[in-house]
């Protein structure tokens, strides 16, 4: 009898762990990033473009072009492709 237990309680075990979405994984998820990652990298480009202009406004020569190059240029795509 305590046999039949165990066995039963191994296999409710394995059905609880198949239905746990800690354990589950989607096959076509794999490879994309989360969604933070995405954010963060079009936070990083629209903080370099604001910075930019902000500091064009002020008559900026040399830290805005770069600002805004880096922004446009390098993040924004990163944060497409991403």
């Amino acid at each position: 009898m305590a046999q039949t237990s165990t066995s039963s309680s191994s296999t409710a075990g394995a059905a609880a762990s198949r239905r746990d979405p800690a354990v589950v994984t989607v096959a076509g998820d794999a490879g994309h990033p989360s969604r933070r990652s995405t954010l963060l990298w079009w936070g990083l480009a629209a903080a370099a473009i604001l910075l930019g202009f902000a500091d064009l406004a002020r008559g900026g020569e040399t830290l805005a072009p770069l600002l805004l190059i880096v922004g446009y240029c390098v993040l924004v795509p990163i944060a497409i492709l991403k």
